[in-house]
C-alpha cells in the first residue's frame, strides 16, 4: 500500500503530539505569488519603500502570508540590519493619562513596523535610573519617557512627554500650560467666580511646577487673588480619585469660602467632587469644579466634568514619530514640540447643560480669547 503524504502528521496526532508544521521561507512565499523575494520582503517588513508597490499586490502578499502561515524571521532581519526595531517606554503608573498616551505611541510604532515594551517605575528614583540601562541591555533603539524626570542625557535617542528640562539628545513634547490656565480661569471668571480654590499637583509630577507657575501668572493677569488658605497641594500621586479627596477636606477645614475649584487633573477632580458632596455641597450649585486632561471617565462622571483637554493620543503619536525621526536622522528634529489645549465645558461648572445621549462634550472652547 502506498504511504500517505500525511502519514507523519497522522502519526503525531495518534501519539498525542501536535503535528509539526514546517516554516515557509520567504523565497517559497515569493515563488507561490510569482513575485521577487525583494518585493515580498519590502511588504512583509512594512518598509517605507513598500509604498511604491501597488496596494493590490500588497494585499495579495499579506493574504498569502496569512493563508500559508508565513511570518518574517525577525531575528534574521535584526542581525542583517543590526537593529532591534524595538522602543522602550518609561512611565510612572498605569493611569488613564499613561494609557491614552501609550495608545497613540503604539498606533504609530506598529504602523512603522516597530515593537515596544513598557516599564512602570512608580516614581522610584532608583528605578528611574535603572530602567533605561535595562532597556539598553535589551537593545532598544530609543526611549519614550512619560511624566518621568530624565535629568541627564542617555546614549540613545529619547523623547520625553511632559519633559521640561533641556537634555542633549532629547525632545520634549509638552502642553501649552499658560494657554490651559487662560482657558480654565477665563471660563470660571466668565461664569462669575472670583473666590477660586487651587489644587497644586504632587511633587513627583513633571508638570506640577510649570502648570502652577502658569496658573499664578494668569491669575495675576485676571486680577484674581490666590489666597494661601485656598491653595492646597496634592500630597501623593496615584491613578485613583483618592488623591483629590483629602485636598478638599483640607480646604473645607480651613473655613475660607470658595465657589470654584481648579483641580490638578481629572482624577483629583473626581475625588474632589466626592469630598464636596460628602460635606453637603452641590457641584456645581455650591462649588464649580474644573479638571485637567479629559480622560474618558470625565464625560461619564456625575456631574460630567468640565476640563482642560490634553490631546493625549495625538501627543503619543507625536512622541513616537519624533523618536523615529531622530533614529532616521530625518531633517532637523526639534528640541521641543508644544501642543495646544482645549476647554471642554460640561456639567461641573454650569447647571444649564444637559447630558447628551452620547455623553459628548457640550461645548469646546479651543480658541476663546484670553481677554474675553
Amino acid at each position: 500500500m502506498a504511504k500517505s503524504k500525511d502519514a507523519g502528521k497522522t502519526k503525531s496526532k495518534s501519539d498525542g503530539k501536535p503535528p509539526t508544521v514546517r516554516s515557509l521561507s520567504l523565497k517559497e512565499l515569493a515563488d507561490h505569488l510569482s513575485l521577487s523575494p525583494a518585493t515580498v520582503s519590502l511588504v512583509m517588513n512594512r518598509t517605507k519603500a513598500a509604498a511604491a508597490i501597488p496596494e493590490e499586490t500588497q494585499r495579495r502578499i499579506f493574504q498569502a502570508a496569512k493563508d500559508l502561515n508565513y511570518r518574517p524571521n525577525f531575528y534574521a532581519r535584526s542581525l542583517r540590519m543590526q537593529r532591534s526595531f524595538t522602543i522602550g517606554i518609561l512611565h510612572p503608573d498605569l493611569s488613564d493619562y499613561v494609557a491614552l498616551l501609550t495608545s497613540g505611541i503604539e498606533d504609530y510604532l506598529m504602523g512603522e513596523g516597530y515593537f515596544y515594551f513598557a516599564a512602570g517605575h512608580r516614581n522610584n528614583p532608583e528605578l528611574i535610573e535603572e530602567y533605561p540601562l535595562i532597556m539598553l541591555d535589551r537593545a532598544v533603539e530609543g526611549i519614550i519617557a512619560i511624566d518621568t524626570p530624565i535629568t541627564h542625557s542617555l546614549p540613545l535617542p529619547v523623547v520625553i512627554v511632559a519633559g521640561h528640562r533641556n537634555i542633549e539628545g532629547a525632545t520634549n513634547v509638552i502642553l501649552d500650560h499658560r494657554r490651559a490656565a487662560e482657558l480654565a480661569l477665563g471660563h470660571l471668571v466668565r461664569m462669575g467666580h472670583r473666590d477660586i480654590a487651587f489644587m497644586k499637583g504632587p511633587k513627583v509630577s513633571s508638570d506640577t511646577e510649570v502648570r502652577w507657575q502658569s496658573i499664578c501668572e494668569v491669575a495675576r493677569k485676571l486680577d484674581l487673588e490666590m489666597k494661601p488658605s485656598l491653595c492646597a497641594e496634592v500630597e501623593f500621586s496615584t491613578p485613583f480619585p483618592d488623591m483629590g479627596y483629602p485636598v478638599v477636606q483640607k480646604l473645607l477645614a480651613g473655613g475660607e469660602r470658595f465657589t470654584a475649584l481648579f483641580a490638578f487633573n481629572d482624577v483629583s477632580a473626581i475625588g474632589a467632587i466626592r469630598a464636596l458632596r460628602d460635606a453637603g455641597l452641590e457641584v456645581p450649585g455650591s462649588v464649580a469644579v474644573v479638571g485637567f486632561d479629559d480622560i474618558p471617565s470625565a464625560a461619564y462622571n456625575t456631574p460630567s466634568l468640565t476640563t482642560i483637554r490634553q490631546p493625549l493620543r495625538r501627543m503619543g503619536e507625536i512622541a513616537a514619530r519624533t523618536l523615529l525621526d531622530r533614529l532616521r536622522r530625518k531633517g532637523t528634529v526639534p528640541n521641543e514640540v508644544a501642543v495646544e489645549p482645549e476647554l471642554v465645558i460640561r456639567e461641573s461648572t454650569t447647571t444649564r447643560l444637559r447630558p447628551s445621549p452620547s455623553l459628548q462634550p457640550q461645548s469646546v472652547e479651543a480658541s476663546a480669547s484670553s481677554n474675553s
